[in-house]
């Protein structure tokens, strides 16, 4: 057999493999990242807006800050604002032109119901469905097929930040499906996961400095 038939031979078991493999043993840790049970099955304001969403996502952090310290980095999010606390540098090559902010910025605190956030030039918006202080964050995009949640939990002097995607994945051509769930979704966790590990170090660097700020 010729050296390139067997890499061709390869690579179609190994892809046939990952077919088979993640959604049997990987895709629940995928789309729950960090989650627990309760907060996966936790019905949260906004999940009516796309209520027969074909894919739906629930990533969680502890953060050991209040609320109070984690808001103003959810509200200042989008392009030109204060960016997504993930990898820049992925962001831009897709022309996104984010640049996540290491300071809250007073002039994007007073988000209200219908603002609109920027993804990046030329791409649709994201409207503020639901902002309640502190508590939730819900943003639906233009075309109405994606839906994003950010709720708040306090408990024990720390607070849960809970990321929910809810997506009109349904439909499509087969590749297109496949490239959907076996590069898409686990992209999207090492996305998610560094902009909620980024909002962690963030906030729980603004609650240190709140508590050693002279009275």
């Amino acid at each position: 057999m010729r050296k390139s038939t067997c890499i061709a031979a390869g690579t179609a078991l190994a892809a046939s493999g990952g077919v088979i493999a993640y959604p049997l043993f990987f895709r629940r840790w995928c789309l729950t990242w960090g989650a627990r049970p309760g907060e996966v099955s936790m019905k949260l304001p906004g999940d009516e807006l796309l209520a027969d969403a074909g894919l739906v996502s629930t990533r969680a952090i502890t953060i050991d800050a209040p609320p109070a310290a984690i808001w103003p980095w959810l509200v200042q999010m989008g392009s030109g604002r204060g960016g997504a606390y993930t990898y820049d540098w992925i962001e831009n090559l897709l022309g996104l032109h984010m640049h996540s902010a290491r300071q809250v910025l007073p002039q994007f605190q007073d988000l209200e119901v219908g603002d609109e956030l920027p993804l990046g030039p030329g791409r649709p918006v994201m409207r503020v469905e639901v902002c309640d202080p502190e508590r939730t964050l819900a943003i639906r995009f233009a075309d109405g097929n994606w839906v994003w949640i950010f709720a708040l939990v306090a408990e024990n002097g720390q607070t849960r930040l809970i990321s929910r995607n809810r997506i009109d994945a349904r439909g499509g051509l087969l590749p297109v499906r496949l490239f959907n769930l076996l590069v898409m979704e686990p992209g999207s966790l090492v996305m998610e996961r560094k902009m909620l590990l980024g909002i962690k170090q963030r906030a729980e660097d603004l609650a240190r400095q709140a508590e050693t700020r002279p009275l």
